[in-house]
């Protein structure tokens, strides 16, 4: 459970990078994709944590936890009914969706280069202010996990 904590906070330290160190100079879809992808890796750690700590409070038996990522996505929603876990896993579920399609690219090189795609018929932008958004999202879902794991 640690050990997953930790890669979520190692990955953090990535995607804040990305953010501001590599989207400041290169401004490009490519980059804001790549920082979308880190920010799925560490969901997918965060969630990790979260149910190893759900089996070491023994809410649910270890042989009972999914393995494929949109199931443990599923699982983890309805263990975990507050808020912030909610919140969190449906931009999870968005930002696996965004990786998954052929985005349109605006602005490239530009203060506001913007991805553009459509999913479940919706169009969805992500711009350099809606990723860094994202990301203090995650860091705040990132420390209320360390918080209950370290309860």
């Amino acid at each position: 459970m640690k050990e997953s904590l930790h890669d979520a906070k190692e990955e953090l330290k990535r995607v804040d990078h990305q953010i501001y160190v590599s989207l400041k100079y290169t401004r490009t879809v490519d980059v804001l994709m790549n920082c979308i992808g880190r920010m799925i890796d560490a969901y997918s750690c965060m969630i990790d944590t979260l149910l190893k700590y759900a089996v070491e409070k023994k809410l649910v038996p270890e042989d009972f936890v999914p393995s494929s990522p949109l199931e443990r996505l599923e699982f983890a929603k309805s263990l975990f009914k507050e808020d912030i876990v909610q919140k969190n896993m449906d931009l999870y579920a968005l930002m696996r969706k965004v990786v998954k399609t052929n985005p349109k690219k605006e602005q490239e090189f530009r203060r506001h280069v913007t991805l553009r795609t459509q999913i479940d018929g919706k169009e969805v932008t992500a711009d350099i202010d809606i990723v860094t958004e994202y990301y203090h999202q995650m860091k705040e879902f990132f420390e209320w996990i360390e918080k209950k794991v370290n309860e």
